[in-house]
């Protein structure tokens, strides 16, 4: 290399020969730094309590966020657009499976009575809730199967999307959890204000 091209490089990249200005700090005084930003309460009974609150001051804020319908704090399974329109595609809709509990709980009482008559009835309506439930579930995984192929053409994107909205579908609505942003017939759900 001669002396020309030498000089060339040292203009082009300054940084090769200067230096970074200061001394390199020792080790213990890194460490020793870093370890003052974290206080930890000597006694241990004292340092489990206080990280048992910020535990639960967390779950606290996480759940908060979760039922607010935040996205920010949705647990991986219900996070996405795809669910989003998932869930936007069920809540808007009424099914028998979100009623299913309720008329499971009937049937049981009803059963507990005893009349012959009443308990031939209560076997045939109980086989017809549950063939009802079934065929709706089936329709409903057909029919949003169907729409989430026309909205999301790639088949990675839709990836367990018809059996999540389906398990929605079973749930009570108001035991859903991100909470329904549509009601019934695709009106959205006016944010309750906390007074």
């Amino acid at each position: 290399m001669s002396p020309n091209e030498s000089a060339n490089s040292s203009q082009e990249n300054p940084s090769s020969e200067a230096g970074k200005g200061k001394p390199t700090p020792k080790r213990k005084d890194v460490e020793s730094s870093r370890k003052q930003g974290i206080s930890v309460p000597k006694d241990p009974k004292a340092a489990k309590r206080a990280a048992r609150e910020r535990d639960r001051i967390a779950r606290a804020t996480s759940r908060a966020g979760l039922m607010a319908g935040d996205p920010n704090f949705f647990p991986r399974r219900d996070a996405g657009p795809v669910k989003a329109t998932v869930r936007d595609y069920i809540d808007r809709r009424r099914t028998v499976g979100e009623y299913f509990v309720p008329f499971a709980f009937i049937i049981l009482i009803l059963g507990l009575i005893d009349n012959a008559t009443l308990q031939v009835v209560v076997i045939y309506v109980w086989t017809a809730i549950l063939l009802l439930v079934v065929l709706d579930t089936l329709l409903i995984g057909i029919l949003l199967g169907k729409s989430l192929r026309n909205e999301y053409p790639e088949k990675a994107q839709r990836k367990g999307a018809v059996s999540y909205g389906v398990l929605r579908a079973l749930q009570l609505r108001r035991f859903r959890i991100p909470p329904p942003r549509i009601k019934p017939g695709g009106k959205p759900v006016t944010p309750k204000v906390k007074k």
